[in-house]
């Protein structure tokens, strides 16, 4: 009985070895609260992995002069435009906002500031995303202030890399 028990045992553990993985979630490394990013983030063998190239705003408003703040908005006001670029990008491949894993973040100097950026305005815009009821996971995440980017209306650049476990 001992051996038979001990062959079955075996066998199932063979199979469940053999078997193909469940699909696994990034092993998200959390910091404490009242941080609202990532320590970190880990992405299981066997995902695919989406990178999203750099994204700016659309225009708030036509009616303004295309190189003007005012035709893209503030910091938050460009912060929220782009992430619902990026879920529209996402959406189209399959993806979701909660599979996004890895933000790298560019702003600029914001109007009024003395020539810093609006890292509360970013993270206004970034919580409306991230740490959610409809999406409650975080990301690991860069936020650098640059010079410029590709226009002088551009206040903030986001690229994304969102993961999934293969279909």
């Amino acid at each position: 009985m001992k051996f038979l028990l001990a062959a079955l045992t075996g066998t199932v553990a063979l199979a469940a070895a053999s078997a193909p993985a469940a699909a696994q979630a990034v092993n998200r490394i959390t910091n404490p609260p009242p941080a609202i990013i990532l320590s970190g983030a880990i992405v299981p063998p066997g995902a695919e992995i989406f990178h999203l190239s750099g994204q700016l705003a659309s225009p708030i408003d036509p009616s303004k002069p295309a190189d003007s703040v005012e035709a893209f908005g503030d910091t938050k006001t460009q912060t929220i435009s782009i992430f619902t670029k990026i879920k529209g990008i996402l959406e189209k491949q399959g993806y979701k906002m909660s599979d996004v894993f890895k933000l790298t973040v560019f702003v600029t100097a914001a109007p009024g500031m003395n020539g810093k950026m609006d890292f509360t305005g970013f993270n206004d815009g970034y919580k409306q995303f991230f740490g959610t009821a409809e999406n409650p996971n975080l990301v690991a995440r860069s936020t650098v202030q640059v010079a410029g980017l590709a226009g002088p209306n551009y206040l903030i650049e986001i690229e994304a890399t969102a993961a999934r476990m293969k279909k």
